[in-house]
């Protein structure tokens, strides 16, 4: 069984829109925050690195899809991504809204999609951005792990990584944290099932 693992940059009031910056589709008053305010410490993105690492394949929602896809590929930050295979869970994105200099990409169309995809062989699953998809597969016990650096700031709007649903309490096991210089907090939990 593969793990999933939702990373994320995340404010401590739970917001997750736009931390490199916004788009021009879906704009948010704080994009970018978290280069604007937050002093760069090299150590507190080592996690980041290890993602890159160990992933053997990404999964994003459709409009995280159509952000990253026109950019991941041509930048050198991402390129040991760039063969990994990549599953995008939409119910309304088309094949031909591929793109075809990023490996290969598979549109799952169902949460049973994801779930078959899990039983599959092979190593952790990174899902990158998608607020959207991190909330539902959340709700829907799909998620394993969390990878989270928190953001010392509140951003008061935006996206949030966990929806309002009326669910059954979820526990969670610390894995690792640290704390850095700059505030940043590391956080990595694995869902107890």
């Amino acid at each position: 069984m593969r793990t999933l693992i939702y990373t994320a940059f995340v404010s401590l009031d739970g917001v997750v829109d736009s931390p490199g910056g916004g788009t021009a589709a879906e704009a948010h008053r704080s994009g970018g925050w978290t280069y604007k305010d937050i002093e760069f410490v090299p150590e507190a993105y080592e996690l980041k690195g290890r993602e890159t690492e160990q992933a053997t394949a990404l999964m994003f929602g459709r409009t995280s899809y159509e952000v990253f896809s026109p950019v991941w590929p041509d930048m050198a930050d991402f390129a040991a991504l760039k063969g990994l295979p990549k599953y995008v869970v939409s119910t309304t994105l088309t094949e031909d809204a591929l793109v075809d200099n990023w490996g290969e990409i598979t549109i799952l169309r169902s949460l049973e999609d994801v779930a078959t995809l899990k039983e599959t062989d092979g190593g952790p699953i990174i899902i990158h951005g998608s607020a959207t998809l991190a909330r539902t597969l959340s709700d829907a016990g799909l998620i394993d792990r969390y990878h989270l650096l928190v953001f010392p700031l509140l951003l008061g709007a935006g996206k949030r990584m966990f929806s309002d649903a009326d669910r059954d309490k979820q526990m969670l096991k610390l894995v690792e944290s640290e704390t850095y210089a700059n505030g940043i907090i590391k956080i990595v939990y694995d869902v107890v099932r």
